[in-house]
């Protein structure tokens, strides 16, 4: 295929999109970062702006490398303007049809064999994603980053069915030029961090609804007997009860299997609009 990567096009201004772009412009290498909402954008150029600053703050890192690594920087509208990047990276909503419409123009954009088209799913099949993008397939590959993305050290890359062995050898390639461990699973719902995650949340949610314990001591019998740095319940909150729901609904229907499915509570709590952190209140409520 090609060499080192230069420019990067990061489809998404979100959370993870803006990480993405962000420990990719640390590491030497220009990501123009597209979202069709202006006011996204925005937000996403002023975080950057306010970490690279923290990170001087504490000594992380020279004035001089923030400015550069901002310099690297831009923010874009216009999807043409995409076409200069040598790698792409889809970070949108999780949602199976948005994703495929999304590949469906990088790979009318990206027609060189040498351009990986990438998604930052962290549940969908990459296989059914890559059936968007007609003979691109093989260039379809997963790298799924981690929130918060400039904090979190694994990518978890999934081969797809027809992702190329290259593909994947790049992939690995560039997360470690991005500071990350990369490891590779294969195409199966969930991949590996949310088929073992998400259930354990969910049976989290179980106990809960069954009159087990308390949210809190479920929390704190985790932390403290299992050393995890946070609590099942209060991950959920971190995550998104939504987000945790959707993908315990995606388990459940790649993998045939009912038992996956999510929990009443969790569900009962997303429809009164009790996600977590975002909204102020899930299974804890937070100061706003």
């Amino acid at each position: 295929m090609a060499g080192e990567v230069g420019t990067i096009a990061v489809v998404g201004a979100g959370q993870m999109g803006g990480g993405i772009a962000q420990v990719s412009a640390v590491a030497g290498i220009k990501a123009i970062v597209f979202d069709t909402q202006a006011a996204s954008l925005d937000r996403c150029r002023g975080t950057h702006e306010k970490l690279l600053g923290r990170a001087v703050e504490k000594g992380r890192m020279s004035r001089e490398d923030a400015d550069a690594a901002l310099g690297r920087l831009s923010y874009t509208e216009r999807w043409d303007d995409l076409a200069a990047a040598d790698w792409a990276v889809e970070a949108v909503v999780e949602n199976a049809s948005v994703k495929k419409e999304i590949f469906a123009k990088l790979a009318k954009t990206f027609t060189r064999e040498d351009v990986v088209l990438a998604t930052n799913t962290s549940s969908i099949s990459i296989t059914e994603i890559a059936t968007a993008t007609g003979d691109a397939a093989s260039r379809v590959v997963g790298m799924h980053f981690f929130y918060p993305v400039p904090v979190m050290g694994l990518v978890e890359i999934i081969r797809g069915m027809q992702t190329a062995d290259e593909v994947v050898t790049r992939t690995s390639t560039l997360a470690e030029r991005m500071g990350k461990t990369p490891l590779t699973a294969n195409d199966r719902a969930g991949f590996v961090s949310n088929r073992v995650l998400m259930p354990m949340i969910n049976e989290a949610f179980y106990a809960w609804m069954e009159g087990v314990a308390e949210a809190e001591a479920i929390d704190g019998i985790m932390k403290l007997g299992c050393n995890f740095p946070m609590g099942p319940l209060r991950l959920a909150d971190f995550i998104g009860l939504d987000t945790c729901a959707h993908i315990m609904d995606v388990l459940a229907d790649g993998l045939n299997n009912d038992r996956y499915r999510a929990c009443p509570l969790l569900k009962q709590l997303v429809t009164a609009g009790r996600l977590g952190d975002k909204t102020g209140r899930g299974v804890y409520e937070y100061a706003k």
